[in-house]
């Protein structure tokens, strides 16, 4: 079965390579997007999803949440079977689970009965702990920390190399700035910068 990979650019390589590190033979990966173009070595149709996939895997490999997800929903939505790709150098736990179309990358470590949504991108380096529950359509960008049993909701970005304290509840459609700690629960559609505030609700 031949797989579609939707977006070509720097989230896509980074996909793309994780697809073959796995297994997957180059030569059954199709590259589309929203342009025709060049994409490490082979041509880009567009566009992204056509009105029929049946018989095809498909992975958005793209970085923004709400454009992932809504390409995520339209490929289903025309018959394709959703890929889930995990990096042979990720460490998942036999007893997490993970939804249709995630992305765990190389070196990231999903732990223990830890619960991750559709479309998430647990990226470089991230540590999702033990019993952490992820919402759909989030991204843990690289070298995050996600202590045991966080609740993060849907859409949700953790900046690059932010941490989350053990129990902390975290509303849909977040934004946690890079290096951050979070120390207490966010609320949906809030924005939090540094060790100890809310900037914008």
């Amino acid at each position: 079965m031949s797989t579609i990979l939707i977006g070509a650019g720097g989230h896509a390589k980074v996909v793309f390579e994780a697809l073959i590190a796995a297994g997957s033979d180059p030569t059954q990966v199709t590259v589309r997007a929203d342009h025709e173009g060049e994409f490490m070595g082979r041509l880009v149709q567009a566009p992204e999803c056509l009105a029929d996939m049946r018989g095809t895997k498909s992975h958005v490999a793209i970085g923004n949440n709400a454009v992932r997800i809504r390409l995520l929903d339209r490929a289903r939505a025309s018959g394709s079977e959703l890929l889930s790709v995990v990096h042979p150098d990720a460490s998942l736990s036999p007893s997490a689970t993970i939804g249709q179309g995630t992305f765990v990358a190389c070196r990231a470590i999903v732990s223990s009965q830890a619960r991750v949504g559709h479309g998430v991108i647990i990226n470089h380096g991230a540590i999702v702990d033990h019993d952490c529950v992820i919402g759909d359509g989030t991204h843990i960008a690289p070298a995050s920390t996600l202590g045991g049993a966080v609740l993060i909701g849907k859409n949700v970005l953790v900046g690059s190399n932010a941490t989350i304290l053990p129990g902390i509840e975290i509303g849909d459609d977040v934004v946690i700035g890079a290096g951050s700690v979070v120390t207490k629960s966010i609320p949906h559609g809030a924005v939090w910068i540094g060790n100890a505030r809310i900037v914008r609700e």
